[in-house]
């Protein structure tokens, strides 16, 4: 549930961009709905798993996925330290989860 939520946050943060600013009617609803999908999946998760992991994966598949899919779908920079950042922020929610109480 928190890595379909995860994924949700990465097409509602796309689509942020897309409507440029609420301008674009279909951007803009696809970023609610998407949005909406994304908190309802990692509160209904949350019942069952520790905030600390949950919260820190869905926002790392977040944070990884939006970083990836700028650089796929809207031509932005893939420079090395980008890169390594990224690659710092999927390490970080690996540990997390190996070193989870749960």
């Amino acid at each position: 549930m928190v890595g379909i939520a995860g994924l949700l946050e990465i097409v509602w943060a796309v689509l942020l961009k897309q409507s440029e600013g609420f301008s674009k009617l279909w951007p803009s609803v696809g970023f609610v709905v998407a949005g909406a999908g994304s908190i309802v999946l990692l509160a209904l998760a949350l019942r069952d798993l520790p905030v600390s992991t949950a919260y820190a994966a869905w926002t790392g598949i977040g944070a990884v996925g939006t970083a990836i899919a700028g650089i796929v779908l809207l031509d932005e920079s893939a420079r090395p330290g980008k890169l390594a950042s990224v690659a710092l922020v999927v390490v970080g929610v690996i540990g997390l989860r190996i070193f989870s109480e749960h």
